[in-house]
């Protein structure tokens, strides 16, 4: 079933569309909101709430468009408003939430924890910007429509995303600075 089709049987109160379309984009939804909180359970609320606020407001989709740009656009836009809300509230530190390197449960990591260890260290826009790039395969005209940004932006936070990552992979020697296979992951 097409998105389209799909829309429309949510749109006519069909429970089965709607279950159809929170499995087929549920993984992703949550995925995106967890790069971008760094925290399961509020990233669980979070596409909550986005899937909630895509069924409420599905009679706006514009069918000539793709549907999985528009839901990540609601996931996007409900994480900045989560960490809006969680930058107000009061914080406690943590001095082990970042432990340094030499921490041995951090030492046996193996490639794909490395990765996300050190996706977690960028900036939130590169972070947001790898993951729908590399990982959800959106084209760069996608990324910049959800992220709200210029093309032109979009590849500089690319470019500097993945320079980030790899310095990030050398100091950590997960790869050495002859390592630049992974420059253009």
């Amino acid at each position: 079933m097409d998105d389209r089709d799909l829309v429309e049987r949510c749109l006519s109160g069909d429970q089965s569309a709607i279950r159809a379309f929170v499995e087929q984009f549920q993984r992703l939804v949550f995925t995106v909101c967890l790069h971008r909180l760094r925290n399961r359970e509020d990233a669980e609320d979070v596409a909550q709430q986005t899937f909630v606020r895509a069924i409420r407001h599905l009679r706006h989709w514009d069918s000539r468009r793709p549907l999985k740009p528009w839901i990540l656009t609601i996931a996007i836009n409900r994480c900045r408003t989560h960490l809006s809300q969680r930058s107000h509230q009061t914080r406690t530190f943590d001095p082990s939430i970042d432990r340094p390197a030499k921490d041995a449960r951090l030492q046996n990591l193996d490639l794909g924890e490395e990765l996300e260890l050190a996706l977690s260290k960028l900036r939130e826009e590169y972070r947001t910007c790898f993951v729908l790039f590399h990982q959800q395969e959106l084209s760069i005209t996608q990324v910049a429509e959800i992220m709200k940004a210029p093309e032109g932006t979009i590849k500089t936070w690319l470019h500097r995303a993945r320079r980030e990552l790899s310095e990030l992979l050398v100091d950590r020697g997960v790869v050495t600075k002859e390592g630049y296979e992974l420059r253009r992951i």
